[in-house]
């Protein structure tokens, strides 16, 4: 995997990237990816700020309801670890030790998710949140090679399908009502998200004093009488994200469809 093939993949896939109108058109362009870069997974999912999921990709559909139906996205440590982050992240680096989150990487690897994946967080405005997502299954070595060779052209990738998508579903990102503080932000959507205050604080590295200050500066702008109005509000205005999908809902990804009778891999 040379520098010429990095150049070959940005140009050929930026100029179809230009011309995609929704989400098929999209779709269509993740194999080339995959192919490209000789990995496993290839996939861009969008947490939107009501809780409901967008996306393109390789993983199989299975996999894609499964995560759905069980909301993974709440325990989710690479999304997690994605929110608080501005760097890609080397799932080797993520603390996968608490019980949920490792039988949510069993359960993922059993979907052939891989066993290695490295995670670009992107942020656009009003609080929308994003990533751009490769996985394989292969050893730290191989994967390391891999991360060298193509991290800073992934970062690229990442921003430019983002801008595309924002470009096609502008409609999912409302005009705020107030700005609020990067740190404002983080704080509602711990709590939007179902963290407690202490959780919330810990996850934020400040104390809950310092949490607090950020809450009453962000109940002001909002005009909200209370924590909970605050939360609401800024989850109205698409600012900041919140939860997991509704109950029963399917995130919006390209030809998912429920299959009756479906084999649970886990069962």
């Amino acid at each position: 995997m040379g520098q010429s093939a990095v150049s070959v993949l940005t140009e050929a896939f930026l100029a179809e990237l230009e011309v995609a109108s929704d989400l098929d058109d999209f779709q269509a362009l993740v194999p080339y990816l995959r192919e490209t870069l000789k990995v496993d997974h290839v996939v861009y999912h969008w947490v939107s700020v009501d809780g409901g999921q967008l996306g393109f990709g390789t993983y199989d559909n299975a996999w894609v309801q499964r995560y759905s139906d069980r909301d993974y996205v709440r325990i989710d440590p690479v999304v997690q670890c994605s929110f608080r982050s501005f760097e890609p992240l080397d799932w080797k680096t993520i603390d996968w030790s608490s019980k949920p989150a490792r039988d949510l990487r069993e359960d993922a690897i059993r979907h052939g998710v891989g066993n290695q994946g490295l995670t670009v967080p992107i942020r656009g405005p009003a609080g929308q949140f994003s990533l751009l997502t490769v996985s394989s299954n292969c050893d730290d070595a191989t994967w390391d090679d891999f991360i060298s060779a193509y991290k800073g052209e992934l970062v690229l990738l990442a921003h430019h399908i983002n801008v595309h998508v924002l470009r096609v579903h502008a409609e999912r990102v409302p005009d705020p009502s107030a700005l609020l503080s990067p740190r404002e932000l983080d704080a509602l959507s711990y709590l939007g998200m179902g963290y407690g205050r202490a959780q919330a604080a810990d996850l934020m590295s400040i104390s809950e004093h310092t949490l607090r200050s950020y809450i009453e500066g962000a109940r002001r702008k909002l005009g909200a009488q209370n924590t909970t109005q605050a939360v609401a509000r800024a989850v109205a205005e698409g600012l900041i994200l919140s939860g997991g999908s509704p109950r029963g809902s399917n995130p919006d990804w390209p030809g998912l469809r429920r299959a009756p009778g479906t084999k649970d891999l886990s069962d």
